[in-house]
């Protein structure tokens, strides 16, 4: 996983879209020129640009059979070797999007193709192709003066901080694909955005695969440690399941499915359920993962804090339980045959 810094990053240029539904009998209208920014307005404006790439899954372009054949790394091809195929190229990905909006689900938006010069890239000073899309614009307020006095006026615009979807295509590892940063604010990965348009999938380093194998183990145990004990368990039971499944990733320096399989999972039909549970997975992800890895401190971390619960009961009372929680030390659950209700026994020390 590459170093990746924005603070001399700037964007120099722009290709603007708006892209409608063609289903919708929306039309495609793009720029018909470069858009240059002013050198007092690339500072602020790329940031602007930059700020949600941060801390994002690093993707590559993939095709079933030629790099070669892959519209989007073409243009990305294009476009870093000179920079003068801005605005061929840019109207170019304005097509491609336009083209896979056919979906009656897919909004309208604009779309905006800038050309980022000085992305430090472990230590090497890289070009960016940022792509932006906006479905939805907002209302905002200026305030003006006219014939002496102060007005207020109402426009509408794209609100910086909402971007719907977006990607950073960066000029490293061109030869398997580059390296892209990307992201739909959908809540999911839509096939829409990072298949149909964009084609890419993950890059498998170690990031990558230490979140996915503790992710498939998490979903795994708990699903098994319910099945096992039943709809009236304690439901924090499956979270310490999922506790123990972790503390493999934890202790080790490198993963092993086989060790995983025998010190974790322990029985064969467990090691069954659990490679048919990881096919679905790679099914859905469209690509294999690796067996053996350098398992990354950093995502068993990350996996850790996703373990935080909420215990929800029909009363209306909620019990939220974070990741360090040792459920059965600090909980006791019981029956009271005088109310004929269940009941949760929380201990504490002291109040925060």
């Amino acid at each position: 996983m590459p170093k990746i810094r924005f603070t001399s990053a700037a964007a120099t240029g722009i290709v603007l879209a708006k892209i409608g539904n063609p289903q919708r009998d929306e039309p495609l209208q793009t720029s018909q020129a470069v858009f240059r920014i002013a050198e007092e307005d690339q500072e602020p404006l790329t940031a602007l640009f930059l700020k949600p790439f941060r801390n994002l899954t690093g993707h590559r372009f993939s095709h079933h059979s030629s790099l070669e054949q892959h519209e989007m790394n073409a243009c990305a091809r294009a476009i870093f070797a000179t920079g003068d195929g801005l605005l061929e190229k840019g109207c170019d990905i304005a097509k491609r999007l336009y083209s896979k909006s056919n979906h009656p689900a897919i909004k309208s938006g604009d779309l905006c193709i800038a050309l980022v010069e000085n992305i430090d890239v472990d230590g090497t000073p890289t070009r960016g192709l940022c792509i932006l899309k906006s479905e939805t614009v907002v209302p905002f307020l200026s305030i003006s003066t006219h014939d002496g006095d102060l007005q207020l006026s109402t426009e509408q615009g794209i609100n910086p901080e909402k971007i719907d979807k977006g990607c950073l295509i960066l000029d490293h590892s061109a030869n398997k694909g580059y390296y892209v940063l990307t992201f739909d604010r959908s809540g999911s990965e839509s096939r829409f955005w990072v298949r149909d348009f964009l084609g890419v999938v993950p890059v498998t380093d170690a990031s990558f695969l230490t979140n996915k194998y503790a992710d498939m183990a998490v979903a795994f145990v708990e699903k098994e440690s319910k099945a096992a004990a039943g709809d009236d368990s304690p439901p924090w039971e499956a979270k310490t399941a999922a506790r123990d499944a972790l503390a493999y990733f934890d202790g080790k320096e490198k993963f092993s499915l086989q060790e995983f399989e025998e010190q974790v999972l322990k029985s064969p039909e467990q090691a069954v359920k659990f490679a048919r549970h990881r096919k679905e997975v790679e099914d859905e992800q469209g690509q294999s993962f690796e067996p053996s890895f350098d398992i990354s401190k950093k995502a068993v971390t990350k996996a850790k804090k996703r373990l935080a619960s909420v215990v929800k009961l029909d009363t209306g009372v909620e019990i939220h339980l974070n990741a360090n929680t040792e459920p059965e030390q600090v909980i006791q659950r019981g029956y009271d045959e005088e109310k004929g209700m269940k009941f949760i026994k929380v201990f504490f020390n002291k109040e925060k």
